[in-house]
């Protein structure tokens, strides 16, 4: 068992380098998004429906993946998803229709979602060991490799072809895994520490108590991730057309709200210690429903950014907070769990704030970002007790 301090630093990067990995392919598949649709012949709605094979393997995969680890183990599993997922993202290029780009979507999904539970449960049990809520910065690793897979993937664009380029993203996935893979499968999972005696240990099974904790750490999952979604597809739509911004500074909204959230998850560990979980998620949830607020109503492009800005910062430490707690409470079933909740937040986020801004407008739509960040500091103030167990 890892019970010494090297072991536990080195699972401690093993997992960091495995999170940065998912978001650097998952943000370099995304961007070549635009050059998959004209090669696949696509309409706007056809290619709606293959994305959906992404969010369906997902779903899907994370329903289960709490038992496949439960059998296999984390680590195993981390390791096997990591390869599908780097032989996966090279499959989207090579298709010439709809339906097959549906297909190997699907199997795209699957190993992104069976992953995302798998290393997160494997955090959670280091947070345990280690006795530091050091969740944040797994969840800042994952937002960096996404930055830097976006910005690499722009830069690559104009000399590799997609197939080129996501193959050669598909290289670096497996030589990543096999190089953090052998750190994860030679240590094994660390031993939750012992508890006082006065002190009950959290439960490990889901009685109908806990699942009903683990659903309500997953709405608080969901209200972040609904920001998430509605900020990336609709913030530059919002700047430009509201605001009349350029095409370029209305892209910089977007940007200015994922670059918060990085910097707010690096220093997480330290507000956790500072602040507590409990805190934590209200004032988290308070500040990103102001800031959303200003980002929505606002009437210059300043403010509107300001106001983008600071919703990251609040949002930053809430999913990981949420996932972790779930995790603690179920193990690998609640990480599921909550992942799913969380997962359908950014799925539901988009299509929403569409519907509303016909209804009403899109700064009105907006604010529905500022009416979950809202809920999800209400909630961690009714499960305030379970949130610092």
């Amino acid at each position: 068992m890892p019970g010494s301090h090297s072991d536990l630093a080195r699972l401690r990067t093993a997992l960091t380098v495995f999170f940065a990995l998912d978001g650097f392919i998952f943000a370099g598949w995304v961007v070549r998004i635009p050059a998959i649709k004209h090669q696949t012949g696509a309409t706007a709605s056809t290619l709606g429906l293959a994305l959906l094979g992404v969010s369906a393997g997902a779903v899907i995969t994370m329903m289960i993946t709490g038992r496949l680890c439960r059998r296999y183990g984390n680590h195993q599993v981390t390791v096997v998803c990591a390869v599908i997922l780097s032989l996966s993202v090279a499959l989207p290029p090579l298709t010439h229709s709809v339906l097959t780009l549906g297909l190997v979507l699907l199997v795209f999904g699957a190993a992104y979602g069976g992953i995302n539970v798998a290393f997160n449960s494997a955090a959670v049990d280091l947070v345990r060991a280690l006795k530091r809520p050091i969740m944040p910065s797994f969840h800042a690793a994952f937002s960096l490799g996404g930055m830097v897979g976006a910005g690499l993937g722009g830069l690559v664009a104009g000399a590799l072809t997609p197939t080129q380029h996501l193959l050669c993203l598909t290289v670096l996935g497996l030589l990543v895994t096999a190089l953090a893979g052998r750190v994860l499968l030679r240590i094994q999972p660390p031993e939750p520490p012992e508890t006082a005696p006065d002190e009950k240990p959290p439960p490990r099974r889901l009685d109908s108590r806990t699942r009903g904790l683990v659903i309500t750490f997953g709405l608080i999952a969901l209200c972040t991730a609904y920001g998430e979604g509605a900020l990336a597809d609709w913030s530059a739509l919002h700047l430009e057309q509201d605001l009349e911004a350029s095409a370029g500074a209305a892209a910089v909204g977007y940007s200015c709200f994922a670059l918060a959230m990085t910097v707010g998850r690096l220093t997480g560990t330290r507000l956790l210690e500072r602040l507590g979980r409990t805190r934590t998620l209200i004032s988290g949830g308070t500040v990103a429903a102001l800031g959303m607020l200003l980002g929505a109503l606002a009437p210059t492009l300043w403010a509107a950014l300001i106001g983008f800005v600071i919703t990251g910062v609040g949002l930053a430490n809430l999913f990981p907070v949420a996932i972790e707690r779930a995790g603690t409470l179920a193990g690998p079933d609640g990480v599921a769990i909550a992942s799913t909740f969380g997962y359908g937040g950014m799925l539901l986020g988009p299509p929403a704030i569409g519907f509303m801004a016909d209804w009403f407008s899109l700064p009105a739509a907006l604010t529905s970002v500022a009416v979950l960040a809202a809920t999800a500091a209400v909630i961690g103030l009714v499960t305030r007790g379970a949130a610092e167990r």
